[in-house]
């Protein structure tokens, strides 16, 4: 691929202005500039994606805390110790798709069919979703018809030659009582438990991020332009409707029109970020900055979910090198008997990791091996707040990250679940000891998760779609009380899904593009 065709001096107009070209943004630009006779300007505020820790499969970790990532951390907080958890998001063409780990991850789905009852509207169903997965995916494992679908635009495989690692982790979960399955998005996303050899969008060790696979391919269409480096930090509203956008580039301030709409996928602390400076929001968060309100919108900034993630830690007997992603195994498991559907995870990692206070307290040895335990059903709830009416000033990430004893408890539950399956037989001859926790109960094993507790970096929810008085987009993905701008992205989701949420952001962006699409007429 070329020098790309980005512009460095954007038009006053453009029909459509999608803010953040990360995994949703892409789909939506890339959609509405399929019709020739419509123009989209793409703005992102991170840079190229052409460079080696990006575009390298294994390379991933070193994009943390890098200008690649947005580097939030959360305000300390007693719930996990006083910790400020770090929360990276991708600041660059592709966003989090650009620097995250490439799994692929449906959602279950009772996530879907939850979307479809809180929207009122069955195209966010399971049955619906299903048929956009089956259109946009282009699988390379054994063919799935009725599930996974092939010729799209998303390259996605079961990790291929994978560590030895990962099939002695899935059958390590058989021997639990974890039923194992042929790939982890088809049956296994209908069913309460299932272990699988994780999806990833890598291909013979390059990442497919999502603006590679959705905008890339028609970069050079008149009709598409795409300007990077751009920090969108109001939307204009004239009476009830959105007009364009503000944004500082090149150390000026710069306002574009939109004369169709204004579309937001900046993510979920981002998105209401910019709504809030905009004048949408809570009136007394508003009043508090001193930013005049335009629409009262109490949701804005508010059920601010994430996955939390916990690392248990074995040693390597002898070291294996990690392939593909570093992460090639999976499973899915209910916390308590009777459950219809997961709450928690697990993804395998082929080197050791762990959050500071834990790597002080146990060590962390050269060569080792992770199960990054996750509760995915989190009852705890964040939100956000502005410290100020200047949209340069960072925003105050009140993650709330175990909040709610149930959630404590699923965190306990996970983290004996990977203990379990980290000492399973089929799981000792890659062992040498267990780093991390041991053999902990009691208030022990919770000070442990207490001090573990990281993000799984799939922040989600601030701007929920929904029909009561905290939903702040419709079934539409409209902003309720603003014409003409629309929000699609991770913000929107009622609830987190069940796994990692870059595909469930695609979808996301489909449907947006879908729904944008008919009402216009394009």
């Amino acid at each position: 691929m070329g020098a790309m065709p980005f512009i460095t001096s954007p038009r006053q107009t453009y029909d459509f202005i999608v803010c953040g070209a990360g995994t949703s943004g892409s789909v939506v630009a890339r959609r509405l500039a399929e019709n020739p006779a419509v123009s989209v300007l793409l703005i992102e505020a991170g840079g190229t994606d052409q460079v080696p820790s990006v575009t390298a499969a294994d390379q991933w970790p070193l994009n943390l805390g890098s200008e690649r990532d947005w580097g939030f951390a959360a305000v300390p907080d007693a719930h996990v110790n006083g910790r400020a958890v770090p929360m990276s998001m991708g600041k660059v063409l592709g966003g989090g798709s650009g620097i995250n780990l490439m799994v692929w991850a449906r959602g279950h789905k009772a996530d879907w069919d939850y979307f479809a009852f809180e929207s009122g509207d069955t195209g966010w169903g399971y049955e619906s979703v299903l048929d956009i997965y089956r259109r946009i995916e282009d699988f390379h494992g054994d063919p799935d018809p009725g599930y996974r679908g092939t010729g799209g635009p998303v390259y996605v495989t079961p990790a291929p030659d994978p560590n030895p690692l990962a099939p002695a982790t899935v059958e390590a979960a058989r021997t639990v009582g974890i039923p194992t399955f042929e790939n982890q998005n088809g049956r296994m996303m209908e069913h309460a438990a299932g272990a699988a050899i994780t999806d990833i969008r890598a291909r013979a060790g390059r990442r497919q991020s999502i603006f590679g696979s959705y905008v890339a391919p028609v970069l050079e269409q008149p009709n598409l332009s795409v300007i990077t480096s751009a920090l969108v930090t109001r939307v204009s509203i004239d009476g009830a409707r959105a007009t364009g956008v503000e944004m500082l580039y090149d150390g000026r301030r710069h306002h574009i029109n939109a004369s169709a709409e204004v579309i937001l996928s900046l993510g979920a602390i981002h998105t209401p970020k910019v709504l809030l400076h905009s004048g949408i929001g809570d009136s007394a968060e508003l009043r508090r900055v001193g930013i005049p309100l335009r629409v009262h919108l109490p949701g804005v900034g508010r059920n601010l979910q994430d996955h939390p993630g916990f690392d248990c830690v074995w040693e390597y007997r002898d070291p294996q090198t990690p392939r593909n992603n570093a992460s090639e195994a999976t499973y899915f498991a209910p916390s308590a008997a009777g459950m219809e559907a997961p709450d928690l995870q697990t993804c395998q990692a082929e080197v050791p990791k762990s959050s500071a206070e834990n790597i002080a307290r146990y060590g962390l040895p050269e060569f080792g091996w992770t199960l990054f335990a996750g509760v995915v059903r989190p009852k705890s709830r964040g939100h956000l707040a502005l410290r100020s009416a200047n949209p340069l000033d960072p925003i105050d990430i009140h993650a709330n990250m175990l909040a709610h004893p149930d959630d404590v408890r699923a965190a306990v539950a996970a983290v004996q679940l990977c203990r379990e399956i980290g000492n399973s037989a089929p799981l000792r001859p890659f062992t040498k000891r267990e780093v991390m926790p041991g053999n902990l109960c009691g208030a022990e094993l919770e000070r442990f998760v207490r001090d573990a507790a990281s993000s799984y970096w799939h922040q989600t929810c601030t701007a929920k779609m929904g029909r009561d008085a905290m939903s702040v987009v419709d079934a539409q993905l409209a902003v309720y009380g603003v014409k003409g701008l629309r929000v699609a992205d991770g913000s929107i989701m009622p609830r987190v899904t069940t796994g990692n949420t870059m595909a469930p952001c695609v979808v996301i962006g489909e449907r947006a593009a879908d729904i944008i699409g008919t009402e216009h007429e394009l």
